[in-house]
């Protein structure tokens, strides 16, 4: 089966989650979500996979998160944050079949692949 992973190669939780998908014989499109980031059509449709919001995707270490205030910011407020700086989006996440994590910690990553 094949999956995509929303992937920044400076990150090694990233890295390990890629081998990890890699090791149990999937197929992977790599997606370097901060050179190509997803629309926010995208998002809301990965987030409906997750079972998620924008807020719980939401990077704050290493981000202009506090600059930009969005600890009590709408979704509306957010999409715009992520469309100017992707980096706000945690990684990696993976999308696999009909089903999609985040994968932070990189175990989470096992049970994605279990249930494929």
């Amino acid at each position: 089966m094949k999956a995509v992973i929303w992937h920044n190669p400076a990150c090694g939780t990233s890295r390990n989650v890629l081998a990890a998908l890699r090791e149990a014989g999937h197929e992977v499109e790599v997606v370097e979500y901060l050179k190509t980031p997803p629309d926010r059509k995208k998002l809301e449709q990965v987030l409906a996979l997750m079972g998620k919001n924008v807020h719980d995707i939401l990077r704050k270490r290493g981000t202009p998160f506090e600059e930009l205030g969005l600890g009590e910011a709408s979704d509306e407020q957010i999409f715009a944050a992520i469309a100017k700086h992707p980096i706000l989006i945690e990684r990696p996440i993976v999308i696999l079949g009909k089903r999609a994590a985040l994968c932070r910690p990189a175990e989470v990553i096992q049970g994605l692949i279990a249930g494929a």
